[in-house]
This record gives C-alpha cells, sequence and structure tokens, in this order.
C-alpha cells in the first residue's frame, strides 16, 4: 500500500470518526431527531427541548462544523436544518442494535435466572 493511500485511508477513518463523536451526545442526537421534520429557530428547539440557550447553541455549533446541520439567516434569527436525512436513518438503525442488544441481555439475565 501506497504512502499516499495510507493517508488517505487514515483521513476518511479519521473524518468517520470525527462525524461519530459529533452524534456521541445525547443532546446533539435530541437536536438532530427535532431537525428531522423541519427547520427550527434556536428559540424554537430550547422551547422543544427543555434546555438552557446556550447549551442549544454549543450543540448547534458542533453538529453545523461536523456538516450535520446548516443554518440560514431568516430575519433577525437563524434557521437550522439537517443536512442529510439519512441520518435519521442511521440513528434509527443504530436504536434498532441497541434494541437487539438489550434484548440479548434480558434473554441472558432470564437464563440465568432459571438455572
Amino acid at each position: 500500500m501506497s504512502t499516499v493511500t495510507f493517508s488517505l485511508s487514515q483521513e476518511v477513518h479519521h473524518l468517520h470518526a470525527d462525524l461519530c463523536s459529533a452524534l456521541a451526545d445525547p443532546t446533539r442526537i435530541l437536536l438532530v431527531y427535532a431537525l428531522s421534520d423541519r427547520p427550527h429557530h434556536v428559540g424554537e428547539l430550547v422551547n422543544e427541548l427543555g434546555l438552557p440557550q446556550s447549551t442549544v447553541s454549543r450543540h448547534l455549533r458542533v453538529l453545523r462544523e461536523r456538516g450535520l446541520v446548516s443554518v440560514a439567516r431568516q430575519g433577525q434569527n437563524m434557521e437550522y436544518s439537517l443536512m442529510d436525512q439519512r441520518l435519521i436513518e442511521s440513528l434509527d438503525v443504530l436504536r434498532e442494535v441497541l434494541r437487539d442488544s438489550l434484548a440479548r441481555r434480558a434473554q441472558l439475565v432470564l437464563e440465568q435466572e432459571a438455572s
């Protein structure tokens, strides 16, 4: 493998990890789901999630820096939108994996209690 290919491969893995790290916070996952139906202003997200404005803004900045949400000025407000609906599909698949993992764990507990 050439050095250039290895470096490109490393860069792709780094970008992948960076994207995943943006979703490694429950608040950011909530924000992504909130933006899945329609664009929102920060104030709407604050009200919907019951979080302080500074917290919502900080997490939106992370999502924006990672290219997961976009922002557009609407008068005096900034409106945030989800960049790609496939992100919701990916999160839904991860929830299915989590659900199945929890079900397997529960089954193991039941089997251990029965023996």
